[in-house]
């Protein structure tokens, strides 16, 4: 199905850059150009301030925010490989990332100008006297939404960072490094105010999912609960997901396409290709060159004999004798507007939930509790009941689940070595230059040469 996009970079972005300079009116005067509008016009009406806060979903920062946390993330774990040269990402490969190294820009930068695009959402939103109030709660709780999700990312890569909820960036320019703690506390909030704010049903054409609802900010709570090791809120969370009746869980085939019932919510694109169509080539014939990312050789030797996610969600290319395994979860690999594809990308969706849920009971001993979620996700790969009967045992299952379940999505696999203290263990003997220190990246040298303020994780000073 076709989504009619608005293009945003030309007629949002210019709107919310003036938004950024308004702050700075009191030293210039200048007329506006002619190709922007004042931030009171931008937040006028229901129209204008809707046009403004679906940047978010189709902002270039956005995307690319996304995607390369899958990509260096992956490539931090044991789940990635890189087939190219780049000096830049083999750091990643290595985990011995420099503090000058130029892919921060799309896990440091990027977030950044989306919290800071969210904090201009709600600033405006909030100010606004010619918004009705259904818009202003929708709006307001998509930007906590974003600006949540983009903070939860970075947190899990960076540890503590500074929180930037000023609207003026002058007042953000020397703001120091929140601990862990602050930052989860903001972030439990803004998708707490979410979870409030947003109705449970989808804004626009409710079958596409693409626009954040009540169950899109509860799922980003149950995953953030998790990892705080708040089992009891991870499970009820995790839970109101699962029973709210909305989704169902998706063959392996349709688990990516745009009328997925498990879809919880996906970033649509203008003729329905995902942004992760990079993980393939155009081509599965002998002696066609890999894409960029691919999975570790290694990998796929953890699926089950029988296990139908091999087969459905990875394949393979010989290249100059050499087998490379691709992530096959997105088939659509080119669209146009005469050839329309049926795959958006996919944030969410209830295989996760049913994890999250399954760990968090395992964590409280609820092992019939544990074992029937778990079983939900084997199930659906073709395999028999989880064996685990014991807690230790389930956690281990419910871990090995994740890996094959969530490959290839957002960095799980790297966060979740990290937060279960696993990636000494699984990193060290597969990685000679792996450190304890390389569980979070350093962070940027330009930030600090920016900011006195900010300090330097361990192990890179």
């Amino acid at each position: 199905m076709k989504i009619n996009i608005i293009p945003f970079k030309n007629i949002v972005l210019p709107a919310l850059l003036i938004l950024s300079f308004a702050s700075c009116k009191k030293f210039v005067e200048a007329d506006l150009a002619t190709n922007l509008i004042s931030k009171e016009d931008a937040f006028a009406t229901d129209a204008s301030a809707t046009s403004a806060t679906l940047s978010l979903y189709s902002y270039f920062p956005t995307i690319q925010a996304i995607q390369y946390q899958s990509w260096l993330g992956g490539l931090s774990s044991d789940e990635l490989q890189n087939t190219t040269a780049n000096a830049e990402l083999i750091q990643y490969s290595q985990n011995v990332v420099a503090t000058t190294n130029s892919f921060y820009q799309f896990i440091w930068n990027y977030p950044y100008q989306v919290i800071r695009e969210s904090n201009l959402i709600i600033d405006g939103v909030n100010r606004s006297t010619g918004i009705s109030p259904a818009v202003r709660s929708q709006l307001t709780g998509e930007a906590k939404f974003f600006r949540a999700l983009m903070y939860f990312n970075m947190v899990n890569c960076f540890g503590g960072i500074p929180i930037t909820s000023d609207v003026s960036e002058l007042n953000n320019s020397f703001t120091p490094r929140a601990t862990l703690a602050e930052n989860y506390m903001l972030i439990i909030a803004d998708l707490r105010d979410a979870q409030n704010l947003l109705p449970e049903s989808y804004t626009g054409t409710a079958s596409l999912k693409v626009r954040a609802n009540k169950w899109a900010a509860t799922a980003l709570l149950a995953k953030v609960y998790l990892y705080n090791r708040d089992y009891v809120n991870a499970e009820a969370e995790a839970g109101k997901v699962i029973s709210s009746g909305t989704y169902t869980m998706a063959t392996l085939g349709n688990a990516f396409i745009t009328s997925s019932p498990e879809t919880i919510l996906q970033l649509a694109t203008l003729f329905g290709a995902s942004g992760f169509t990079s993980y393939r080539t155009t081509s599965s014939a002998n002696n066609v060159a890999p894409p960029a990312y691919v999975l570790n050789n290694s990998f796929t030797r953890d699926f089950e004999l029988n296990d139908n996610r091999k087969t459905s969600w990875v394949d393979s290319t010989t290249f100059n004798a050499v087998k490379y395994y691709r992530i096959n979860k997105y088939k659509v690999q080119t669209a146009t507007a005469a050839t329309l594809g049926n795959e958006y990308t996919v944030l969410f969706r209830l295989g996760e939930l049913y994890l999250i849920r399954a760990e968090a009971r395992a964590q409280q001993n609820n092992i019939a509790g544990s074992q029937n979620d778990l079983n939900v996700i084997r199930t659906r790969a073709g395999l028999a009941n989880t064996p685990a009967v014991t807690q230790t045992g389930l956690l281990a299952a419910i871990a090995r689940e994740r890996k094959l379940e969530l490959f290839g999505e957002y960095g799980n696999r790297w966060f979740d070595l990290k937060r279960t203290a696993t990636a000494d263990a699984v990193l060290g003997p597969i990685k000679s230059t792996y450190r304890s220190t390389s569980q979070l990246f350093p962070i940027p040298a330009a930030q600090i040469l920016l900011n006195a303020n900010l300090t330097q994780n361990p192990g890179y000073n």
